[in-house]
């Protein structure tokens, strides 16, 4: 009989947390002590809500109130004194067996930032794992945009459009648009104010973004894990110009395989381009821009492709908990979203992650233990693509550069090459309007293809084709 009693409490309360997104126990309320339960009042109602449940120890063990009025106007009146702004909270009295407890519901809060005021002290809380800690400077900027309904991306800033330009903008919004570019946009797209002021959309979007946190860093390892990097690579500044390098970079660090057909031949790549794009695309409109420490990195393995980003989902939420079809289009720089958007980098749906997976999942060779994974925390989120194990005839041609990947830009880099052997590194960069070092990356990854080599010393030698251009 008893053993029935503690089993039917046990699937009571089970049932109960199911429902919360977050929760703790107490076992009794502590009156003198407020800050001991108001802080994850605090942090509930900054995140994703919560639940308190009094009358329940630290082990999950229920062992009830004995003054559930006295409790409730307690928890009321101390609410009262000891937060700013007051959350929206429910209490809800529950009776497991014959014990009674308190399930004080915090609802997620529109007015952030929640304060703790008491002892001198005025400090807002986050949720970490189990704990309610005090935010972060980072975090607190994030609160402040949440509860005054802005989104870093629309914010102003001190950059005059006079200083700037936006001649990658407008190139690309003509190619992938076929319209004319009209320097109105700026305004209609969000990028300037009325004042003629950049916003934060609008330096990312600068040939020469003056946001030093727009960067992306590029590795090749050599293997599974990290340790050597085959390659590596390092960008800032324009958010448009880094989506261009990183997928060069995956194009330049990844295999391109092919199957000759009765009439022609199919390719057979190691990723589906789109997916990759999407990915990038993605982490660039959704990383968390106040973190100024940090970047986007790519990394290509042996076997995978990740990219991860400074910032988790911008809900709180894990993506790993969530169905993928099921994922909110919640976005935390919308300016930056309808822009890719209207570049076509992106559908305004928010249907991304899914298109990964469709795009992957297209590829011969897919298994299901290829399919991407999607990971994130409170500071991060990650995609990992795995790469497809039906690459054929890698590293193969017939005397045709065409056969073998190549970027647009060493294709360019060729057709200099071709036209004056001598050409330097250097008149290369000033030529196509990319850095020295840039340059000299390709120039050693056409080396290792077998597509160039150098002939002669540095400064007096010439460069020679390998493979004709078809």
């Amino acid at each position: 009989m008893v053993d029935n009693i503690v089993a039917i409490i046990k699937m009571k309360l089970e049932t109960l947390i199911a429902e919360c997104t977050a929760y703790d126990f107490k076992l009794m309320l502590e009156e003198r002590k407020p800050k001991s339960w108001v802080k994850s009042i605090s942090a509930f109602a900054n995140g994703l809500g919560g639940s308190l449940f009094f009358g329940i120890d630290n082990d999950g063990v229920v062992r009830g109130l004995d003054d559930m009025q006295h409790v409730c106007e307690t928890i009321s009146s101390k609410i009262r004194d000891y937060m700013d702004p007051l959350p929206d909270v429910e209490m809800i009295p529950q009776r497991i067996g014959d014990l009674d407890i308190l399930q004080l519901k915090v609802n997620a809060g529109s007015y952030t930032p929640y304060y703790y005021i008491g002892d001198g002290q005025r400090i807002a809380f986050a949720r970490v794992g189990d704990e309610s800690l005090p935010v972060t400077a980072e975090q607190m900027v994030r609160l402040v945009l949440k509860g005054s309904n802005k989104t870093f991306d629309s914010l102003y800033t001190d950059y005059k459009v006079e200083d700037h330009s936006f001649t990658i903008l407008a190139n690309t919004f003509k190619t992938r648009t076929s319209q004319e570019w009209n320097k109105k946009y700026l305004l209609s797209f969000g990028h300037v104010t009325n004042t003629e002021r950049l916003t934060n959309a609008g330096a990312l979007f600068a040939d020469d973004s003056p946001l030093w946190q727009s960067r992306l860093y590029c590795t090749r390892w050599d293997g599974r894990v990290k340790g050597d990097a085959i390659n590596d690579a390092e960008f800032t500044g324009n958010v448009l110009m880094l989506l261009r390098e990183g997928m060069n970079f995956v194009k330049s660090n990844t295999k391109r395989g092919w199957e000759k057909l009765p009439n022609g031949r199919k390719n057979k790549p190691e990723y589906a381009e789109r997916a990759v794009l999407e990915a990038m695309v993605n982490h660039f409109i959704h990383r968390d821009y106040t973190v100024m420490g940090s970047e986007v990195h790519l990394d290509i393995y042996d076997d995978r492709l990740t990219v991860t980003s400074p910032g988790g989902m911008y809900n709180g939420a894990l993506i790993q908990d969530l169905e993928i079809a099921d994922v909110s289009s919640e976005r935390r720089n919308p300016i930056l979203a309808n822009v890719m958007a209207q570049l076509d980098y992106m559908e305004k749906r928010g249907s991304g992650l899914t298109r990964i997976c469709n795009e992957t999942q297209a590829l011969d060779g897919y298994r299901d233990e290829l399919k991407p994974v999607f990971k994130s925390t409170p500071t991060q989120f990650q995609t990992t693509i795995f790469a497809s194990s039906d690459t054929l005839n890698v590293g193969e041609h017939d005397g045709d550069v065409s056969e073998t990947k190549l970027t647009e830009r060493q294709m360019k880099m060729l057709n200099l090459i071709k036209e004056l052997p001598t050409i330097t590194a250097k008149k290369m960069s000033e030529t196509l309007s990319v850095s020295q070092r840039t340059v000299e990356r390709d120039l050693s990854a056409l080396k290792n293809k077998g597509v160039l080599m150098r002939e002669g010393k540095d400064n007096d030698g010439l460069w020679q084709i390998l493979i004709t251009m078809g």
